[in-house]
């Protein structure tokens, strides 16, 4: 005997049994998860009437859910599952009474009360997918980020305990909106972001480090303001030369290679970060890493031998030319750019007589692999660059008597 689904049981958009049946303004029930998608897309009426609908905040029918619940448990001998009570979603209505409480809480500072709030919230976002858009859409990114600039004006030591939650919450809140962005960026904020990334636990680093890569990746005027902190330049490298976790290392990346990227060849930025050695932690670093860690890496030493001192290590180490040739053609497009453009820096700036770079260059085949990349195709910029590098590399070619090309064997050729 085959067992039939009542149709009032199932979702007029899905067909299917539903599990949290709600009810529109119009009076049709549906199941939660497909009425919210139709609402999503952009949709302002009723599937079933096409009425225009009063409320887009759909109310749970209890009753239809009971009513499928007992049909489960009556109808088990056919492997019919109860279906669980489902939680009852955050409504706008309920979010914004929660942010203002929060607002009131930080104003007169205080922080267990807003402690308190955060974590409700995180609990409550983590509950769906559906919380946590209601949460951000009813503004409450830029209500942390207020009273995240308003605790870091009034003491970092006094009120880190609420500044790393409110930090933690917001990097779940990612991408974040404007406001929240402007009042993370003012100079009380910075630099508290700067003090967790030195002085904050693991997670703590983890989210400075993250909200600031948002912060600069949308405001290049931030990259200066940063740059002027005290520490902010060690404490970056300190998380690529200490990882805490992969993503931290990757994102710290990103946000020197922001800062070395938006500054002039002659700027303390470029030289500060020399002098901390992140030359020679990058060329190591650049030996044995996965592709996205690699890609962050080249763009970095890419801004870095801008300058003459960045240059000048380079020079000196060893794994410089071996690294950079390995690089072409083998990790990806991004890669071979940036290493074609270190190259070319490089190169152009040889003054050795003995050829210097051009001709270890040579020596660990970067010839035979920029003729390949010539006949592959890249972009114009760096075909330009590869074809100039030829020129300076052939000039060198006749004093080695025999060049030992690199093993192609395990290249990837894209043709």
């Amino acid at each position: 005997m085959e067992l039939t689904t009542p149709n009032h049981f199932r979702c007029p958009i899905s067909l299917d049994l539903m599990k949290d049946p709600v009810t529109l303004s119009t009076g049709i029930t549906y199941d939660r998860e497909s009425i919210e998608t139709w609402i999503e897309a952009g949709n302002r009426t009723c599937p079933i009437t096409n009425q225009l609908l009063r409320s887009l905040e759909p109310i749970p029918n209890h009753t239809i859910r009971k009513m499928i619940q007992d049909w489960c448990v009556e109808n088990r001998c056919f492997g019919i599952e109860r279906i669980p009570t489902p939680r009852i979603p955050l409504s706008s209505v309920e979010v914004t009474e929660m942010l203002s409480k929060f607002k009131m809480a930080y104003r007169r500072q205080d922080e267990a009360g807003c402690r308190e709030l955060v974590a409700k919230m995180k609990s409550k976002g983590k509950e769906s997918e559906r919380n946590k858009r209601c949460i951000v859409a009813n503004g409450a990114a830029g209500v942390l980020s207020a009273a995240f600039e308003a605790f870091s004006s009034a003491s970092f030591d006094k009120y880190v305990a609420v500044l790393e939650d409110i930090l933690a919450a917001l990097t779940w809140m990612s991408p974040l909106d404007g406001e929240a962005k402007s009042y993370l960026s003012s100079a009380g904020s910075l630099n508290c972001l700067v003090w967790l990334l030195k002085s904050g636990d693991l997670s703590a680093r983890g989210n400075a480090v993250s909200t600031l890569k948002e912060l600069l990746s949308s405001d290049k005027r931030k990259v200066y303001a940063l740059a002027e902190i005290e520490g902010a330049k060690e404490a970056l490298v300190k998380l690529v030369k200490e990882p805490i976790c992969p993503t931290a290392t990757k994102t710290s990346l990103v946000v020197i290679f922001h800062m070395v990227s938006s500054s002039p060849s002659n700027d303390d930025t470029k030289v500060r970060f020399v002098e901390m050695g992140l030359v020679e932690l990058l060329l190591e670093l650049l030996v044995d890493s996965e592709k996205s860690v690699c890609e962050k890496a080249l763009g970095v030493l890419d801004g870095i031998c801008g300058c003459e001192e960045g240059r000048e290590k380079a020079y000196g180490h060893a794994l410089t030319m071996p690294v950079l040739v390995k690089k072409l053609l083998r990790v990806s497009d991004l890669a071979t750019e940036f290493s074609v453009s270190i190259l070319w820096k490089l190169s152009k700036n040889e003054k050795r007589e003995d050829g210097g770079v051009l001709v270890e260059a040579l020596q660990v085949g970067a010839f035979q692999k920029l003729l390949l990349l010539l006949q592959v195709g890249c972009s114009d910029r760096t075909k330009e660059k590869a074809t100039e590098l030829l020129k300076l590399l052939n000039i060198h070619r006749e004093r080695l008597e025999c060049i030992d090309s690199m093993d192609f064997k395990d290249l990837k050729r894209p043709f």
